[in-house]
Parts: C-alpha cells; structure tokens; sequence
C-alpha cells in the first residue's frame, strides 16, 4: 500500500449491508457504530462473543456461522475483517478488492482500502480525525476536540434557532463529572438556567457568558411559595421565547417535584421534555461502595421520603409495612427524622442492630459516611455532627459492603474512603 494521506468520506450506510468478519472483541466494538449508522450487519464467524449473540437474538445483527467466503461480499456495501488469523483477514481484504468492496482490517492497516477514524459527536456533528495508523494519537485528539466543543472552547458554528420551551434537566448526585452528556448538553444550550441548590453547581461556571443563571434558592421562603415561583419564572420566561433549562441535583421526578413543573407547562401551552439524572438514593450508595441490593440478602430496595417524621398527618409513609420487610430501606431528605424513624422501624419488627450507612455529601470532595446501626443511629448523627445533604441506607446490604466493620455486629467510627475523585 502506498504512502498517501487518506481521502475522509463519510458513508450514509443505512440499509445497507456491511459484513463483520469475525466474531471477537474488536467485531464487538466495531458492531455497535454499524447499527448506529443503520447499516444491515451480518457477522461472518464460526464462534461470536456473548455481546455479538445477544445482538444476534434481538435481531439487530444477522450471524453466518462459519468461516469466511468469498460470496459472502456479494451486495456489500463495506466489509470488516476482524479476526485473529492473518491468512483469513488477507482472503477477506483480498475478496473485497475483487468486488470493489472497501475494506477495514483490525490486523494491517496498510493492506486495507478504507481506515476506521477515531470518531466522536456533538450537537448534530461528528468529529473524525483519521492519522497514519496511529490510533491512540489519533483517539487523544478526538477526545480532545469533543471536550473542547462541549465545554464551548472551541466554537461549534451558529447556534441553531432557539426554540422556546422547558428542558428538565437531572444533574446526578452532585459531582459534575456525574452528569449526563444531554445534560450538559441542554445547560450549554439554554438562554436562562433556573437552578437548584443542590444541583451541581460546579457546571454553572462553565455556562457560555451570555447564559442568564436564576438561583432558586434565594426565591421566597416556603417550599409551596417556592414551587409556585419556580412553574411562574419557568412558564413565563419560555413564553418569552426563551430555552430554559431547569437545572436539578438527582433526577427530577424522585422527590424533585418534577412533573409539578411539567403540569404547570403543560397548562400554559409551553413545550416541555425531560433529561433524566442518576438518582441520588441509587447513585451516592454506588459511588461509596453499598450496593442497594445483593442476591444473598436482598431482593428489593425502597425509597422513601423521610421529610415527615412517622405519625405526622400529613405524612403517607406507612412505617409499620416498612419495618415488617427484610430489604434495603434508603431514607432521603432524613437525616433530622433518622432517630424517629429508627425507632418506628425498630417497634415495627426491624432488627435493632440493623446495618445503618449514613453518606454525608455523596460524590463530593466532602463526602463521608458514618456506620452504625439502627439502635445507635440517633445518637451517632449527634456524635459526627451529621447535617443535610445525606442518604440514610438500612440493611444487611451495609454489611456486605462493610464486613471490616459488621462483622462482629457492631457500630464504628470509621468512615468509608471516598472512591469518587474531587
């Protein structure tokens, strides 16, 4: 092959066939783009990997299972070869060249037709950067150009026209790497964010200068007066014709009064659609290491809102079916009521010496959780001086993930590592 530069072309393979030589980890990779592109994708090998037969059940992908053919190429569009046998992959580059069919081989670029580029999108674009088979050079300043492009330092064009509406935006449990790329994709593109305070607020720095921040937290006291100047700001700025983001912590519809927001578009005619958040019970429990389930001893986890304590009217938590389960309890908004619901569980038939995991400013640079038990929760939220944010989580699944400490069955002072980085 020689020495020239690549011709970059893009290929519309919709419907059309593309064949997969190969059935290993590099077709797995490979496989995925394929699909995205809408390219019809048979897999030519005699053995897949569990990723490939899984596509194959679903039907997203056609399984040949046997060793390559030369009429295997026939109505080809682009063909792959992708095994671990040198001989196999010149017979398939070898094929292509007689049916005029171009070739990707994993094996010798230079006895290929077309490269794989390192590929990456953003907003409607896709950024290729193809290099003389360089493929880490080539895949760094990829990333590099998509992280620039997301983070506005390289300008990506006009803005499309703005379309007025509301975009609920879920930011995760606090640390801004925990966001989801159509988040911080409907931040970038907003004219105003009206954000919350424990949404992540590192990623309001990062805003382009023209975009209007509103702070909800400095809105009127009470948190019905708040709600109802939160669905007034949004409506009325969206009808203005601006695109607003409506920046929460967690997900919007666990406990964030979401669909309240929604209802109050809705009402008003405003075009409204969500971009769902890691949820703070399910992700701060992850990123300190407690599984909320685990088969050996819980089949089920529930969340609950701990805001009211147990007898309040108004509250429509039933404590007593919570204390009679065996599964994982993770209390939200709990940490003032703990000792009150501690003591509900524990009359309601819940172990006394349960597990109990308080995690302090989940993926944080503060974060640190506090163990203990439900017999001694009260006193342990006293004694390391516990304040809001937390996330109380019951169960044997605390054990599991703390045998250094709950094996002998008893509360500690010890403070799980925080594996998140700040």
């Amino acid at each position: 092959m020689d020495d020239h530069p690549p011709y970059p072309s893009g290929l519309r393979l919709s419907g059309r066939r593309v064949v997969v030589v190969g059935g290993g980890q590099v077709a797995q990779r490979r496989i995925p783009a394929l699909l995205a592109a809408g390219a019809r994708v048979v897999v030519v090998s005699p053995h897949v990997t569990p990723a490939i037969e899984g596509q194959v059940l679903a039907g997203e992908v056609t399984w040949v299972e046997r060793g390559f053919a030369g009429e295997d190429l026939a109505d080809t569009w682009y063909v792959i070869a992708a095994t671990n046998d040198t001989s196999v992959n010149e017979q398939v580059s070898k094929a292509a060249e007689v049916e005029r069919v171009f070739c990707v081989r994993s094996d010798d670029a230079t006895g290929a037709t077309a490269w794989t580029p390192a590929s990456g999108r953003y907003d409607g674009l896709t950024v290729a950067v193809l290099g003389r088979r360089e493929p880490r050079r080539t895949a760094a300043v990829r990333d590099a150009i998509v992280t620039a492009l997301h983070e506005g330092t390289i300008a990506a064009g006009e803005r499309r026209p703005s379309v007025p509406g509301v975009t609920l935006v879920g930011g995760g449990p606090g640390h801004p790497e925990l966001i989801s790329v159509a988040g911080r994709k409907a931040l970038m593109e907003a004219d105003v964010v009206v954000a919350d305070r424990l949404a992540p607020r590192e990623l309001l720095g990062d805003l382009p200068a023209t975009t209007e921040v509103v702070d909800v937290a400095k809105l009127p006291r009470g948190s019905a007066a708040r709600q109802e100047e939160i669905n007034r700001l949004i409506v009325e700025r969206a009808l203005a014709g601006q695109r607003v983001a409506r920046f929460k912590g967690g997900d919007s519809f666990v406990f964030g009064r979401g669909f309240e927001e929604i209802e109050a578009c809705r009402d008003a005619g405003v075009p409204v659609h969500v971009i769902p958040g890691l949820s703070s019970p399910l992700a701060v429990p992850a990123v300190a290491g407690i599984p909320v389930t685990h088969r050996h001893v819980a089949h089920e986890f529930t969340v609950v809102s701990g805001h009211l304590p147990p007898g309040h009217p108004d509250s429509l938590v039933d404590w007593d079916a919570l204390g009679r389960l065996r599964g994982t309890l993770v209390l939200m908004m709990a940490v003032e009521n703990a000792p009150a619901i501690a003591e509900s569980l524990v009359s309601a038939g819940r172990d006394a010496s349960t597990p109990v995991a308080v995690v302090c400013d989940g993926s944080m640079p503060g974060e640190r959780t506090v163990l203990t038990t439900l017999a001694e929760l009260g006193a342990d939220l006293d004694r390391h001086a516990v304040r809001p944010p937390a996330i109380v989580v019951v169960g044997e699944v605390v054990a599991v993930a703390r045998p250094d400490v709950f094996g002998g069955r008893g509360a500690s002072d010890a403070n799980v590592s925080r594996p998140w980085p700040s």
